[in-house]
């Protein structure tokens, strides 16, 4: 059953990566177009990192085959809509910012998930790590778009958004979840934890930036796109690809044992 599933998954993964009527942009792609090049980089370099991880589910051993499979969400889903992103790029030279916040409502919740299945995997987590993790993530993305797309002023919706974020660093440092982990974790899982959530502290704070840079600079808006997409563009490689090659590893290192 389960390799079956991944033969889809690689399957879709193997069509996401053709050009299509549906993902081919009319509009060519400028050689100086630095944003539009990060988008192409990153959408295929997400469509690789997921075949990888469904194709190392058959390698770890079954507690972990969960929070791999995961992992491979994530990029699959990241990918799907950066090929929709860098084609509103292209075409038009906007920001994508529905598209992006749609993937982030899907593959950030998801990223949070994996806290919760590697300590699951070694030891009984209590559901209120889950729900605290999830409560921090809605109160962060939320507070975001609503600035971005418009709703409410950015200064009030970036510091909304800031209080989810500082939830979940206090979760994954001082409650339970970092809890958890200093005391009952191996050592490989320990390690896997502590550059997850550094990860989600130094990969993570490249959001906040963005977002400064792109709206309360006051730079010129075509100035300030730029760097917003820049910035988010390559952060989501290092908090979407190396959160889980981080995750593969420990994986590989508990199975192997």
């Amino acid at each position: 059953m389960l390799k079956g599933l991944v033969r889809f998954a690689l399957l879709a993964v193997g069509l996401l990566a053709l050009p299509s009527e549906s993902f081919a942009s009319t509009a060519m792609l400028k050689a100086d177009d630095y944003v539009g090049i990060s988008f192409w980089l990153i959408s295929m370099a997400l469509v690789a990192s997921t075949a990888f991880f469904f194709l190392e589910t058959q390698r770890v051993a079954g507690k972990w085959k969960t929070s791999l499979t995961v992992s491979g969400l994530v990029t699959l889903v990241a990918a799907v809509h950066y090929f929709y992103m860098r084609e509103v790029w292209v075409e038009t030279g906007s920001t994508p910012t529905v598209y992006r916040y749609i993937d982030w409502l899907i593959t950030v919740p998801l990223l949070m998930v994996e806290f919760y299945l590697i300590l699951s995997a070694i030891t009984k987590v209590p559901g209120g790590v889950f729900w605290r993790l999830m409560l921090g993530t809605l109160v962060m993305l939320v507070g975001g778009y609503l600035g971005e797309a418009g709703y409410v002023a950015v200064m009030p919706a970036f510091i909304v958004g800031m209080i989810g974020w500082a939830y979940i660093l206090y979760e994954v440092f001082l409650g339970q979840a970092g809890k958890i982990n200093a005391s009952e974790a191996p050592a490989s899982v320990q390690s896997a934890f502590k550059l997850m959530r550094l990860i989600v502290t130094i990969g993570w704070a490249v959001y906040p930036i963005g977002y400064f840079f792109g709206y309360l600079t006051g730079q010129d808006a075509t100035n300030s796109e730029h760097a917003l997409n820049v910035i988010y563009n390559f952060a989501d490689v290092l908090n979407k690809i190396a959160f889980g090659v981080i995750i593969w590893t420990a994986a590989v290192a508990e199975s192997d044992k």
